[in-house]
């Protein structure tokens, strides 16, 4: 900066070599044209540039009025991109103008430097662009950081407004749309997402998942000509409602997520013909097959399995679904619910299956260490690592 303020006094050794200060500042700083830079200087660091706006008509941002009429004049501190490896700080001394249109209802306006300021503005719009493209590519935490080694002290909150004060990209309705919902509190507060399946790229998120919200989107904006949604009712409903020429299919998530669930259905609604084979194969005992099984079973399972015995026990002797509830004291959905069900695999679900788990090797330790009064986690766990456990 030193240098720009020699070439404007003329302080060079070599004229020949010198380029004019008007021509080095449009080139450099082309947002500097319209103002009149007055001092540069380097303070603890920092590039300060102080400059005024030039004298003459502005208009107003309202009836675009030209306006000459001064109200007042005041100081405006503008962040502008790195210089050198240091930041720049404007101080740019703006006028605020009367509006001479008598019906606008704007009186006093304060008139802006195109490519310098904005309204509310503390940057120039120049780094602001680029904190738009560190916010979006990292944001959170991340893009502080990489901010600070650009030499723009920035806070991770500022990033988010960026993120929030970027507009959407453009977007045409895609020809296959993707449909499901997300979960913004999972159990409490849910809306609809909605992706262009060729291009990946998120369109809109609705406001909840029920079917009128994504009829009135289908409806205001139509042209689908496939929706790929999930197996929720609502979706299906919202899209033969919203887009009946469109054809509705599943992603391959969901298809996977039916074949698994149906397999996994069948597996425990045969799982006793399994055990049955396994148990002829290996020829055990009446007593050790007993054992096994209800070594296997969890007690979730044996739960459902005693109820489900009860029920129909009751159901035999001609009692009804009500009077079962009451005398079970459960509720008349799960009575019914058993009561349709033939057999107990029908009621489980792989969550109620007991699973393999890290810790199986080392649980007959674990029983003799809790019956010996060891229920401290710290000296169960220290224990575990004596026996080479080397997880947490």
């Amino acid at each position: 900066m030193r240098t720009i303020n020699a070439f404007c006094h003329g302080d060079v050794s070599s004229p020949e070599n010198v380029v004019r200060c008007d021509d080095l500042t449009t080139v450099l700083f082309p947002h500097f044209r319209a103002v009149l830079v007055e001092r540069v200087f380097t303070e603890c660091g920092v590039v300060h540039v102080v400059a005024r706006t030039l004298d003459g008509p502005a208009s107003c941002p309202d009836c675009e009025l030209p306006s000459r009429r001064v109200h007042s004049c005041y100081q405006r501190r503008l962040a502008d991109s790195p210089l050198g490896g240091q930041p720049v700080l404007i101080e740019l001394t703006v006028r605020r103008l009367y509006c001479e249109n008598d019906l606008c209802g704007r009186r006093p306006f304060v008139e802006q430097v195109a490519g310098l300021t904005f309204r509310y503005g503390r940057r120039t719009p120049a780094s602001r662009r680029v904190l738009a493209a560190i916010a979006v590519a990292l944001a959170g935490r991340a893009g502080p950081r990489l901010a600070a080694a650009l030499q723009t002290r920035v806070s991770r909150t500022t990033l988010l407004r960026v993120i929030m004060a970027v507009p959407d990209p453009p977007w045409a309705v895609p020809r296959v749309l993707s449909v499901d919902e997300f979960a913004t509190r999972r159990g409490h507060h849910y809306s609809t997402g909605l992706i262009d399946c060729e291009t990946h790229r998120p369109l809109d998120l609705l406001p909840g998942r029920d079917a009128f919200t994504l009829v009135s989107w289908l409806r205001e904006h139509p042209g689908a000509e496939i929706i790929c949604r999930d197996r929720a009712g609502s979706n299906a409903d919202g899209a033969r409602r919203g887009a009946p020429n469109a054809v509705q299919v599943a992603d391959r998530f969901h298809i996977w997520q039916n074949l698994g669930t149906a397999v996994e259905a069948s597996v425990r609604l045969h799982s006793t013909c399994l055990k049955t084979a396994c148990a002829s194969s290996d020829e055990p005992t009446s007593s050790g097959d007993s054992t096994v099984t209800t070594k296997a079973m969890s007690p979730i399972e044996a739960r459902i399995r005693e109820q489900h015995a009860t029920i129909h026990a009751l159901l035999a002797q001609g009692h009804g679904i009500r009077e079962i509830a009451r005398e079970l004291h459960m509720g008349g959905n799960t009575v019914r619910r058993n009561a349709r069900a033939a057999v107990p695999e029908q009621l489980l679900t792989g969550r109620r299956q007991p699973r393999a788990s890290q810790l199986d090797p080392y649980k007959p330790h674990l029983d003799i260490f809790w019956t010996e009064g060891h229920t401290n986690a710290i000296q169960l766990h220290a224990e575990l690592q004596n026996l080479e456990y080397r997880r947490s």
